[in-house]
Order: C-alpha cells, then sequence, then structure tokens
C-alpha cells in the first residue's frame, strides 16, 4: 500500500489567501489520502493578532484529508525559523514532506506529481529537490519535466536524505563559494541569488530558501521541475512578508498531470538556456522598469 507524504502548510495573517490555497490544494486527486499539517505563526503584533485569529478561526473546520493537524505558535517565529521547524519536524517523522505557505494555488494534479518524483527518485542522492513552479519560458520543446539547479520555494519537496544537508549558517555557506561558484549560482548573473545571500549575511532579509538552495548547490545537486507550472503564487499583490506587487512571475497553471520525468540524472541545458533568457529578459526595457518601480514603491497603478 502506497504511503503519501505529508503536507506542511505555513500560514500567518492572510485569511482570503489560506483559504483559496486550502481550496486548491483540497482539489487535489490525493488530497483524501494526504496528512495535512497545518503551522500557524504567532502574531508579531498587535496589529496583526485579530488577522492571525482570523486565519485560525477558518482552519477548525477543514475536510477533505486523510488527517488535518493545526499546530499553533503563541510567539512569532518569522517564516524561516516556522518552516524549518517544521519541515524539520515532519521530516524526522516521515522521511519526506510537501510544503506549501499560504499564497499558492495548485493544479488538481500537483500531489501526484510530488509523489510520483518522490517515489521515483528517493534512492537518487543527487536529486535533493522537487519544485512544482516554472516561469512562464518560451521554449514550448522542453519536456514535461526536468532537472535544473535551482530551487523554486513556491511549493516543493523533498526527503530527509537530502535535508540533512541543509546549512543554516550563512557563512558556512558563503565561504565555500568562489568567483566560478558565484556565476554558476546565480545562472550566469541573470539572478540575484548571490546578492539574497549578502543582504542575508548583513540582516537585510530572513530567507530560508536562498540557504536551501545554496545547501543544495554546494551538494552538487538537482530540483527536478516541471517545463509547465503546476503552482501559482497569488501573493504578489503586497500582502505577504516578502512579496511586493508584481506580476511577472504569474503563470497559467497545468491543466493536466505530468506523466514524463527524465531518467537522466543531469540538468537539462535545453531548460537551463530557457530559464535563463526569461531571467534576462525579465525585468524589461529601461522605461518598463521605472513604470514598476513606480507602481511597487509608490502603489500606483501600473499599465
Amino acid at each position: 500500500m502506497q504511503t503519501f507524504a505529508p503536507i506542511a502548510l505555513f500560514v500567518y495573517n492572510r485569511p482570503k489567501h489560506t483559504e483559496r490555497t486550502l481550496k486548491f490544494l483540497k482539489q487535489n486527486e490525493l488530497a483524501s489520502e494526504s496528512r495535512l499539517f497545518i503551522f500557524s505563526d504567532g502574531s508579531k503584533d498587535e496589529y496583526n493578532q485579530e488577522k492571525v485569529e482570523e486565519v485560525r478561526e477558518l482552519l477548525k473546520n477543514i475536510e477533505g484529508f486523510k488527517s488535518v493537524e493545526v499546530i499553533v505558535r503563541n510567539e512569532n517565529m518569522g517564516l524561516a525559523k516556522s518552516i524549518i521547524s517544521g519541515v524539520s519536524r515532519l521530516i524526522k517523522d516521515y522521511g519526506q514532506v510537501i510544503v506549501f505557505e499560504d499564497d499558492l494555488i495548485t493544479s488538481p494534479y500537483t500531489l501526484n506529481y510530488f509523489n510520483d518524483a518522490l517515489n521515483l527518485y528517493r534512492s537518487q542522492p543527487k536529486v535533493m529537490h522537487i519544485g512544482a513552479y516554472m516561469y512562464n519560458l518560451k521554449d514550448k520543446t522542453l519536456p514535461e519535466s526536468f532537472f535544473y539547479r535551482a530551487a523554486s520555494s513556491w511549493g516543493w519537496a523533498t526527503w530527509e536524505r537530502a535535508w540533512q544537508y541543509f546549512e543554516e549558517d550563512i557563512d558556512v555557506l558563503i565561504s565555500h563559494f568562489n568567483a566560478k561558484k558565484k556565476a554558476e549560482f546565480s545562472i550566469d548573473h541573470t539572478m540575484n541569488f548571490w546578492k539574497q545571500m549578502k543582504e542575508f549575511k548583513n540582516g537585510k532579509n530572513n530567507s530560508w530558501a536562498i540557504r536551501w538552495y545554496a545547501s543544495i548547490f554546494l551538494q552538487g545537486g538537482l530540483t527536478l521541475n516541471p517545463s509547465h507550472s503546476l503552482v501559482n503564487n497569488i501573493g504578489h499583490d503586497g500582502t505577504g512578508v516578502h512579496s511586493g506587487i508584481n506580476d511577472i512571475y504569474n503563470v497559467i497553471i497545468n491543466p493536466k498531470p505530468i506523466t514524463v520525468f527524465p531518467s537522466k540524472i543531469e540538468e537539462d541545458q535545453a531548460a537551463y538556456n530557457a530559464i535563463k533568457a526569461f531571467l534576462s529578459t525579465r525585468k524589461g526595457n529601461l522605461w518598463t522598469r521605472i513604470k514598476r518601480y513606480f507602481h511597487e514603491h509608490i502603489n500606483l497603478p501600473a499599465k
């Protein structure tokens, strides 16, 4: 009898986003056979308390899963500590985990994809992370799924054997990078991954995700990804802890299940090139960037 991976869902102060995330998650084919663990972080101040309580109220009557356990935090751990703690707990108990945050809507086949991949690559040490999100790539000839170096945090899964390499200490991670690795890590300087590392070091962000990607990268690990996204992030409306108002990463979710997985455990060069091309052009020309800056920072309508 197949055992399906437990789902960890991390929520805070966005009841409407949480409600949508749960609605789509419940529509997954394997929802009724999956255990759901919801980690509700405590409010960091009185301003957020009402919204946190509103979220917790809607968590009281969740149906459609094999089981539901809500873990309520009295204190505010923050997203990074909450995720690291929650993932570590479920990894210890179940040896694998599927992870969502409160602003992700899914395909009905997202859980199928995760569980199929977790089973297929369970004994492949080089495969360390399964991501469900993918940019809107122009290359439509890519296979249904492929291996790539970077790890997306918008819906993902992993095993105990991989999570054991997660390094929390930014100084330890940074010490292993030279100029060549920095370029490879940042997709030939088309993505600000190294900047995120430096910003974490300087206390300007509290990203668990950049440290997880760095941990994978330094182990020579790979991530599995769909060429057509199984997840869309609805949090880029200014409500998230780390999200701005931005539609660059908005995608149409793949309506079909993923049935083809790569047999060769190596990075797909065509996929790498397609992602690099997307990252190189995602910001648009100077005028587009200026308009986006005003839209994101001054909250003017973008046209």
